[in-house]
């Protein structure tokens, strides 16, 4: 935090402004930022509602982008996505919206070359250990079982 301690509302809300104008934040995120602040519990109210009215934080945008984001770029799995919004406390109904901007060749083919690129970096010339390194290294990615299944199977036999 910057030198100064005392912030007026005002400042604090172009503060907060700013911070979710840089980036999708969901309520939590923009709420442990307020806490930095210190303000009294009216003035925390008053300016979440007026980052909610003027849609500077919007739940269900958050949660598509962050989805998009995470399986786009960082190669994520859904049960990763589902468990990484339940911990901002997304509601249930975001989260199923959430997951429908999962384009499913791009997630299988996320998934098949991270299966590839692992299998290729594994040291191991035993078949069950190599099959359980990649396994648990998918599990983390936050892919479903029936599906790492299938993508180890069709790059060991």
């Amino acid at each position: 935090m910057n030198k100064k301690e005392v912030y007026t509302i005002e400042e604090v809300k172009r503060k907060l402004e700013r911070y979710c104008v840089y980036q999708d934040r969901c309520h939590k995120e923009v709420e442990d930022k307020l806490r930095e602040y210190k303000l009294i519990p009216q003035a925390k109210e008053a300016i979440l509602l007026h980052l909610f009215e003027h849609n500077f934080i919007n739940e269900e945008r958050f949660s598509k982008s962050f989805a998009r984001g995470k399986y786009r770029i960082k190669k994520w799995g859904r049960l990763r996505i589902v468990r990484e919004l339940k911990y901002r406390q997304i509601s249930e109904y975001n989260i199923k919206t959430a997951l429908k901007e999962i384009d499913e060749e791009v997630y299988t083919s996320n998934l098949y070359s991270l299966t590839e690129k692992k299998n290729e970096l594994i040291k191991t010339t035993n078949i069950y250990e190599r099959k359980k390194k990649l396994y648990a290294y998918l599990t983390y990615r936050g892919y479903e079982p029936n599906l790492i299944y299938e993508a180890i199977e069709s790059y060991i036999n």
